[in-house]
């Protein structure tokens, strides 16, 4: 006897949570291209990325004809490396969605996925966009970054802490969404960076120059002058012998194929 219940309706696949305002993204990096046009301006974090795609490339023995980066406001990653065909500003791209162009031998993302709300669908996307035998390397700010500040927010807010600073990737999750990715023979590895800063807002100061800045959807509220007050304080506390304090940056640097067949 045939059942009379109706079938179930269809599941709408659901959405990847809000995590980071795509408006608050741009208005960091126009602030970011501002800020880089002045002489003090704080680079070495794209430095780095500059130098570190350059040697893997080279150790890879990989000769891309057609190159796009993503995310190099200062142009010195493109500068390092060959066959640089196209350059995008991150927030004006929806990594999330279907890449405009395809066919790059070598995508170099610099922190350009690190404030994506789909992070599987923008690698899975960037797959697509490659060339069969081409090269994805991706660089985030990786988990454990930037603990000095992560303690003196904490100090400022007190016992209300806000939310303040992005969620990271580690290396292990980092592997697994190169594989989720379809990207063949992943590498997900890391290393630090350590900067010595004599004020907090020096810190500061570099992390708005380099577009590191918060992007919350649902941020914390701005200090006020109480709050202010306990974040100088716990600066301090951390200040060595030389009144500088350490801070740490984790580069974690995603990288994967997209297989010839």
């Amino acid at each position: 006897m045939a059942s009379s219940a109706s079938p179930p309706p269809p599941q709408t696949p659901s959405r990847p949570p809000e995590i980071f305002a795509r408006h608050r993204r741009l208005s960091g990096w126009q602030r970011m291209m501002a800020r880089q046009a002045r002489p003090d301006h704080a680079r070495y974090l794209f430095d780095e990325l500059a130098e570190d795609s350059a040697e893997r490339i080279g150790f890879l023995r990989h000769r891309p004809a057609r190159t796009l980066v993503l995310g190099d406001p200062t142009g010195a990653v493109a500068a390092a490396l060959p066959g640089v065909m196209r350059q995008h500003a991150c927030p004006a791209f929806p990594l999330d969605q279907p890449w405009p162009e395809r066919g790059f031998d070598l995508i170099v993302a610099c922190f350009a996925f690190d404030c994506e709300n789909d992070l599987p669908g923008a690698l899975i996307h960037a797959r697509g966009a490659l060339a069969p035998g081409g090269l994805l390397l991706a660089t985030m700010i990786g988990a454990g970054s930037l603990p000095a500040l992560r303690g003196i927010m904490l100090a400022a807010d007190g016992d209300r802490p806000a939310p303040r600073l992005h969620p990271q990737v580690d290396v292990r999750a980092g592997a697994q969404l190169l594989q989720r990715a379809g990207l063949a023979d992943p590498v997900a590895d890391g290393r630090s960076l350590n900067v010595r800063f004599r004020t907090l807002a020096g810190l500061v100061h570099d992390l708005r120059d380099q577009g590191l800045t918060s992007v919350l959807v649902q941020g914390g509220p701005p200090l006020d002058r109480a709050a202010l007050a306990r974040a100088e304080a716990a600066f301090a506390d951390l200040a060595g012998p030389d009144g500088r304090v350490t801070e740490r940056f984790e580069l974690l640097t995603l990288s994967g194929w997209r297989r010839t067949a």
